[in-house]
């Protein structure tokens, strides 16, 4: 039986082609330990039902289906919002033929060129700008500006560091390319207008995140401003408001790696403050961005006006 399975996974219909009885098998499995991923599919014993075992499982019962999306993130190392610690394996279904989901698993019906599909990790997946473009066209902003900012810097993910994966120029063809039909993927328009947002040299995901929830509030720093120290060492700031002299840093090792990578950003802040550019610097960790954003805007825009006015911070 085990010469049955591929990538950790038996498909129960492999086994009955092999001449295998159902209830016989059924018995095997359970005394064996095989752990059953989805209806017809078994991971064999002491392997790890992760995500890609659930994908390659999906895939392998339905092998029209091409991993997209937020899956096909996962697969390229390109940070999301919201990743649950088991999330739902999603497809894009290029053929149109899948008319039933199977259980804990979304489709996309789309049409995808032949060329946007690679091979990743013994999985069919979408290439890294189509990726993008689907989840630009999906939404929510947020979520695919996370990826976008992700996809176009180096970033750590699961613990791999790793460079860029594509340009903001492949992102805007892969936006581009028509359907079969002739006319753009639903949602295009609406893709084409956030990824002007975009920033190729956000550091992370609460980097974007802020940058987005300023931009809703109608401020609108500079993004990544080059600034040199008293000591001649080029820095860049997440935001800078330069007519007030005002940094916004957006730090925590949540996001930035490391508890050392954390105290030198921390140095870095401090360099900061000695530029003659800056007035005041203001720095929020991931928790601020994500669970309290409507204190940072307000903070940020009472210590603009205090700025305007000539008034230090309090």
């Amino acid at each position: 039986m085990r010469g049955l399975v591929e990538g950790g996974v038996l498909l129960t219909s492999r086994a009955l082609e092999a001449g295998w009885p159902r209830r016989s098998l059924l018995r095997r499995l359970g005394a064996e330990g095989w752990t059953r991923i989805q209806a017809g599919a078994w991971a064999e014993p002491g392997w790890e039902v992760d995500l890609p075992t659930r994908l390659r499982a999906a895939q392998l019962l339905k092998p029209q289906l091409v991993v997209s999306h937020r899956s096909a993130a996962a697969l390229w190392r390109i940070e999301v919002l919201g990743s649950a610690q088991r999330p739902t394996p999603e497809f894009s279904d290029p053929g149109l033929t899948v008319r039933r989901e199977g259980t804990g698993v979304r489709v996309y019906r789309v049409p995808i060129p032949h060329d946007e599909v690679v091979e990743r990790r013994g999985l069919r997946v979408t290439t890294v700008r189509r990726t993008l473009a689907d989840l630009l066209r999906a939404g929510p902003r947020d979520d695919a500006l996370v990826a976008v900012d992700s996809a176009l810097t180096r970033r750590t993910a699961d613990h791999v560091r790793r460079g860029p994966l594509t340009t903001l120029a492949e992102v805007v063809t892969a936006l581009e390319a028509p359907e079969s039909s002739g006319t753009p993927l639903r949602g295009t328009a609406r893709a084409r207008r956030w990824l002007e947002l975009a920033d190729p040299n956000a550091g992370s995901p609460a980097e974007t995140i802020a940058r987005l929830h300023m931009h809703d509030a109608g401020l609108r720093p500079e993004s990544q401003a080059e600034l040199l120290t008293p000591g001649g060492r080029r820095c860049f700031l997440d935001s800078l408001f330069r007519a007030e002299g005002l940094a916004v840093e957006i730090e925590g090792y949540a996001y930035h790696g490391t508890r050392e990578s954390h105290r030198r950003d921390l140095a870095r802040f401090n360099q900061v403050l000695q530029c003659a550019e800056v007035r005041t610097l203001l720095r929020y960790t991931a928790v601020d961005v994500f669970q309290r954003p409507t204190h940072l805007i307000e903070d940020i825009r009472n210590t603009l006006i205090r700025l305007r006015h000539g008034r230090a911070p309090q």
